[in-house]
């Protein structure tokens, strides 16, 4: 009956959605449902972030503030940092952070706080779906036992399933409608209400069989871009070894039209996906007293990278005569990737530290992120003008956001450490140095 119940309550759009965690993930997700017509709480424990939301003003990039104050209207929507209000909800979507600790092993210990607090307020019927990528068996390994207390039965006092979340940030042309959504639930029951909920909202439901396979899903995602991102980034130093373009090889081997798709080099990894998740297959398959070998060696050529552009940072440095202590040194993006201002994981940090650590005279340029806390120090964003490129010994372009003025770089400056092939087809007075 607790099914039958909370699938018509689906159907007819009344159905009260919570959304526990409100950044890249769950926040766009909230104004999803709402637009639908569902009544939507999003719940933080940041009441700063709360407050800011309350007032119609997003802290996200894909989420535009006038739709927020829209919805805030419509009264679909609103916002709160007191988990008690939970228990009035009939579907509980997770979106809590999932990191690696600094020994490199998965950190669910947000997953496990967001449980207890649902566990001490689970109401009959409720349906709980985890949304935090995290490694396979975490939902039937962590979560259920935690729900199932007081002698609850999953699949009939209760429903639990797993979604893995999807979100690009950044990226026009998919958002969080219109990107297939994976379901699994522990049983066939709560998949089918997890999958009647995403299907009331989103363009396109994916059952699968479990909430496992869900979670490998979308480890299996992120892994194949990890991977190949590794292959491409060792090629970029043979290329360097051998004296071969490798954007030149790259664009060759991509007119094949079969049996090829291109990936391409970079300073490294960044953003909350591909430079951890990969880590939690990686640290579950050592439990089992097995490897993930290609996960390994694509990690260590990843981690890698920030040192190689350090390196030519360097070499390019010693070319013009001059040491890197106290060269002035402008890193032009300091964000993940383009035209964002998420800068979790960004391997600018890493380029700092390096180069900081050789006593370097360091400043960044990113019209996306006014300022930033390095681990030596925090800077804010300097003007990128012909005064200031011409005033450094050299760039090193990170990020190339689309609003950055490339040709000024490349007019004024007199090195460009080049991560990103931003000067491909360019004129330029600079000396640019490739990956």
């Amino acid at each position: 009956m607790a099914q039958a119940s909370l699938a018509q309550r689906i159907e007819n759009q009344e159905a009260r959605v919570a959304v526990l965690g409100l950044g890249y993930v769950g926040l766009p997700l909230a104004l999803a449902f709402a637009d639908k017509g569902f009544p939507v709480l999003g719940l933080d424990v940041d009441a700063d972030r709360v407050d800011q939301l309350s007032s119609g003003s997003s802290y996200v990039d894909d989420v535009d503030s006038e739709a927020l104050a829209r919805l805030l209207e419509r009264g679909t929507l609103r916002f709160s940092a007191n988990f008690d209000d939970l228990a009035d909800a009939d579907a509980i979507l997770i979106c809590v952070p999932t990191p690696l600790s600094k020994s490199g092993d998965p950190d669910i210990s947000y997953i496990v706080s967001a449980t207890r607090e649902v566990a001490q307020r689970l109401t009959s019927g409720q349906l709980i779906i985890l949304e935090s990528t995290t490694y396979p068996g975490t939902t039937n390994e962590v979560v259920l036992p935690r729900l199932e207390e007081d002698q609850r039965k999953v699949g009939k006092d209760f429903f639990l399933a797993f979604s893995p979340e999807r979100i690009d940030p950044g990226n026009p042309q998919f958002n969080v409608l219109n990107t297939a959504k994976v379901v699994g639930g522990v049983t066939p029951e709560c998949r089918d209400l997890a999958a009647a909920l995403y299907g009331a909202a989103l363009q396109q439901v994916v059952p699968v069989s479990s909430a496992t396979t869900a979670e490998m899903v979308k480890i299996l995602e992120n892994t194949f871009r990890a991977v190949n991102i590794g292959l491409v980034n060792e090629v970029a130093m043979m290329c360097d070894t051998l004296n071969i373009d490798v954007w030149e090889v790259i664009e060759a081997a991509a007119t094949k039209p079969f049996g090829y798709l291109p990936f391409y080099p970079g300073p490294g990894l960044g953003g909350h996906c591909i430079p951890i998740d990969p880590f939690y297959l990686s640290w579950k398959m050592r439990t089992l007293d097995s490897r993930a070998r290609f996960i390994e060696l694509a990690g260590e050529i990843n981690s890698g990278m920030p040192e190689f552009v350090v390196q030519k940072v360097v070499d390019g440095l010693n070319d013009e005569a001059k040491a890197v202590r106290h060269s002035k040194v402008l890193l032009v993006g300091v964000a993940y990737k383009r035209n964002v201002s998420d800068v979790r994981e960004s391997p600018a940090f890493d380029i700092t530290s390096g180069l900081h650590e050789r006593g370097a005279d360091l400043s960044y340029h990113d019209p996306h992120v006014p300022t930033v806390e390095f681990d030596w120090g925090t800077l804010e964003s300097a003007p990128l003008n012909p005064e200031t490129l011409s005033g450094s010994d050299c760039v090193v372009i990170v990020t190339d956001h689309d609003d950055l003025d490339l040709d000024m770089i490349l007019e004024h400056a007199p090195l460009v450490v080049d991560t990103r092939n931003s000067s491909a087809g360019r004129s330029s007075r600079a000396r640019i140095i490739k990956l």
